[in-house]
């Protein structure tokens, strides 16, 4: 009876791991990251400029995936109406794939366009800065030949002053 080697047994994995999370951290350092944030059933992760100004920035990197197929979004949002709870935004954005081509399993980097509609509300008084994301996301592939309606449902910590 062979033995089984657990996949997460393996070295490599935990160095890509580990380079995936400091990347990460050194990422939101050189951007000054305002907020990051999590959504877990699209296994993305989220670092985006003050989005408390009018247009701001997101990023997300897709996780939770094979390593060809990490993906990174570029989201310019622009804000439509935001008080001190709730903010309400709309943006697109572009989705690439940069890994994908330089593991040679796909040839173009730029894999589909999105447009993002979402809310973020802060449902804790006690805790102004973390918000719980939704947004509604049409996205299309590079060649427009087909698409989906994506929805994201996460959760964010804006960094900087309470309320």
């Amino acid at each position: 009876m062979k033995k089984q080697i657990s996949n997460n047994n393996i070295p490599a994995r935990k160095w890509l791991r580990s380079g995936i999370f400091l990347g990460f951290f050194t990422l939101c350092i050189k951007v000054n990251a305002q907020s990051v944030g999590y959504y877990p059933w699209n296994g993305l992760v989220s670092v985006s400029t003050n989005p408390n100004k009018s247009v701001w920035c997101d990023f997300r990197l897709q996780t939770n995936t094979l390593f060809g197929s990490l993906s990174t979004e570029i989201l310019p949002m622009v804000n439509i109406k935001q008080t001190q709870y709730v903010q309400f935004y709309i943006g697109g954005g572009v989705r690439f794939n940069f890994i994908g081509v330089l593991a040679n399993q796909t040839k173009n980097v730029v894999e589909g366009y999105s447009l993002n509609i979402g809310t973020r509300i802060a449902p804790f008084k006690a805790a102004p800065n973390v918000r719980v994301a939704l947004e509604l996301a049409p996205y299309v592939e590079r060649k427009f030949d087909s698409g989906i309606l994506k929805s994201n449902f996460g959760i964010v910590y804006a960094f900087g002053k309470k309320g």
